[in-house]
């Protein structure tokens, strides 16, 4: 069967299940899931990304912005980078074709898009998707069922206390639901003029302690053109299984494997592949908790027509430990290594010198939150890293919580973080009619940053809150190109740009009635930076970031009586400035309708005002273009 027979088949028995399928009624907490969560609750929402702890949005000195399950299903993204477009703290810029920038406060890269936004960690469920060969997330590998979706808390500013030294510019943690929340069967289906989509999951249980589900999902997308040819497909399947043996232990165990194609504009198409499986068991007392995780995870990549391929293998324990001392004390400790084994099949111009390692990081951190006054509260910590190629490295980070009255909260913080060298900073040889233009030297040392922020979070009434957040990133060592020390050629990697950035995260939540709700935010922008001295100066400051100042962002979301919801979101992004791009505007939109008690179907739209815009350089990705689909999913 062909590729794309292959798809269409899978999407049409995604359908039929949903539309045949004998479902009993959709219960009234899965219709409930529908409705926005109250701006009270919210706050009180439990997080752990701040302080990798319990702990409550309303009281995070971070800043944090939470994309809840309802928001998810609300917005009708089909994909983890359209989801993320719901958090007024990130910046994401699609290209067609797959190509992709996800960054926080800039430096979001300038040539080849996902191979240069590199200062951005992200999870899920704990499992690193953050790639040690280059610094970046491969975002058409990462995918999953909406519906299985609790949460994604999104940080913007460093995280690499407690993160580690690749999460310089903010940190993404995407939290799945407890298997016990995703019970019965579940079908959804997804048609439109670009997309495909199709989901099938069943949860059940094993007596009162075990909980369990299966999934499987098919995704086809076509960003541009009319050629079959022109596509990226993928299909994946997957499980979860909760067990409680006792009331103070906790045991998941989940895996998934995926396979898939990406065509790439002007080259020739990829293959991709991955499977991984994570175990993490946690023991939860009255003053202490613990937490135990492993995971192993395999991906892998080709490009046709001899292209190149590599394929990196990692396994990863995790140990944490959390527990109070005395009544003012609160604190936080553990470790954890990492090996990662890859293997890279270049080409004849583009290869890596050595082509295959092993990759071990270690390390050890402690945070203590500590209660100076019922109101005030100090966070100090500290951790320390070995990373593969730059050795030991101190981390520290220092937070000030105050809380004058109770909707009120006064945040201030210092942190330090690298972006570690990788394979393609130290290893990388690209080749120009058989000679040497461009290396990744062994003198190449890490990117730093120091980050000043300050916020505040104010819940001004029930119906409305307030979170603003400034900073003040001073950067050096960035990745530049310089000439070799012996003549022009070859060039090579350096560190030879500096600089810095300061603006501001805001974003609100204002319910003005029971049944509409209304979320603006806002963020500037500004970056100021320059080659130092003894830099060759080659091309321009912008290879860094190639950002936009202004980013404006207003949601709305309505109940229409009991059966009808309704959501729509305006988005502002000024221009680019090197290669300049023109600024944008663009709507998105969906509606949606319960189909009695079982069922509901949907319409949803994107970039609806203009038939194609471009996000990024025209020399670097294809426009995007205006998305129309109806989907269609069904409970038991």
């Amino acid at each position: 069967m062909k590729p794309g027979r292959k798809h269409n088949a899978i999407i049409a028995i995604g359908l039929i299940s949903a539309i045949l399928c004998p479902c009993a009624a959709l219960d009234a907490q899965s219709i409930e899931e529908l409705r926005d969560m109250s701006i009270e609750d919210l706050a009180q929402f439990d997080i752990s990304s701040v302080t990798k702890s319990a702990g409550t949005l309303g009281d995070a000195p971070a800043s944090i912005y939470v994309i809840t399950h309802d928001d998810i299903i609300r917005a009708g993204n089909t994909t983890l980078p359209g989801m993320l477009r719901l958090a007024p703290n990130l910046q994401v810029m699609r290209g067609g074709n797959g190509g992709l920038v996800v960054t926080a406060r800039g430096l979001g890269g300038n040539a080849g898009a996902q191979s240069f936004s590199n200062k951005l960690l992200v999870l899920i469920d704990g499992r690193s998707v953050y790639s040690p060969l280059y610094s970046g997330v491969y975002w058409d590998m990462q995918d999953l069922l909406p519906e299985d979706i609790d949460r994604i808390e999104v940080i913007s500013g460093p995280g690499a206390t407690l993160w580690g030294a690749n999460a310089v510019n903010g940190v993404i943690n995407i939290i799945t639901r407890p298997a016990g929340a995703t019970q019965g069967l579940y079908a959804t289906g997804v048609i439109g003029n670009k997309t495909r989509d199709a989901g099938l999951r069943y949860g059940g249980r094993v007596g009162e302690t075990i909980s369990y589900r299966l999934f499987a999902k098919g995704h086809r997308n076509r960003d541009t053109g009319k050629a079959l040819d022109n596509d990226s497909w993928r299909l994946q399947g997957g499980f979860r299984v909760d067990w409680t043996p006792t009331e103070t232990d906790r045991l998941m165990v989940q895996g998934d494997a995926y396979q898939g194609a990406r065509n790439q504009t002007g080259a020739a198409r990829e293959d991709m592949h991955g499977r991984d499986i994570l175990a993490r068991w946690n023991r939860d007392g009255a003053m202490s908790s613990l937490q135990v995780q492993a995971y192993y995870d395999r991906t892998g990549r080709k490009t046709r027509a001899g292209g190149g391929r590599f394929t990196l293998d990692t396994v990863d324990l995790d140990v944490q430990h959390s527990f109070a001392m005395g009544s003012a004390h609160r604190i936080v400790w553990g470790g954890g290594a990492r090996v990662s084994r890859y293997n890279i099949d270049g080409t004849a111009n583009f290869l890596f010198v050595p082509d295959k390692r092993t990759l071990f990081l270690a390390n050890i951190f402690v945070q203590d939150s500590i209660a100076l006054t019922p109101r005030l509260t100090a966070i100090a910590g500290l951790k320390l890293e070995r990373d593969p190629y730059s050795g030991a490295v101190l981390l520290p980070s220092a937070r000030l919580s105050w809380k004058p009255t109770d909707p009120l909260l006064l945040w201030g913080a210092v942190s330090r973080a690298i972006r570690s060298p990788t394979p393609f900073d130290r290893d990388v040889v690209e080749r120009l009619d058989g000679d040497d233009f461009l290396i990744g030297p062994s003198t190449f040392r890490s990117e730093k940053l120091t980050a000043y922020e300050a916020g505040t979070r104010l819940m001004a009434s029930s119906h409305a809150s307030l979170s603003l957040s400034a900073f003040y990133n001073a950067y050096d060592d960035l990745r530049s190109i310089e000439v070799a020390p012996g003549g022009f050629l070859p060039l090579q990697w350096g560190n030879g740009i500096k600089g810095h950035s300061y603006g501001f995260d805001s974003w609100a939540d204002v319910r003005i009635t029971d049944w509409w709700r209304v979320k603006p935010g806002y963020s500037l922008l500004i970056q100021r930076f320059r080659f130092k001295p003894g830099s060759a100066g080659l091309l321009d400051v912008h290879q860094v970031g190639n950002d936009p100042k202004h980013r404006l962002t207003l949601r709305t979301s309505m109940d229409i009586g009991p059966r009808i919801n309704l959501d729509a979101d305006l988005r502002y992004v000024s221009s680019l400035p090197s290669p300049r791009t023109s600024g944008y505007v663009e709507l998105g939109a969906r509606i949606g309708y319960v189909i009695g008690e079982r069922a509901e179907l949907s319409l949803s739209g994107f970039n609806l005002l203009h038939k194609r815009h471009l996000e990024l350089p025209a020399t670097e990705a294809s426009p995007v273009p205006r998305s129309v689909f109806v989907a269609l999913k069904w409970h038991l």
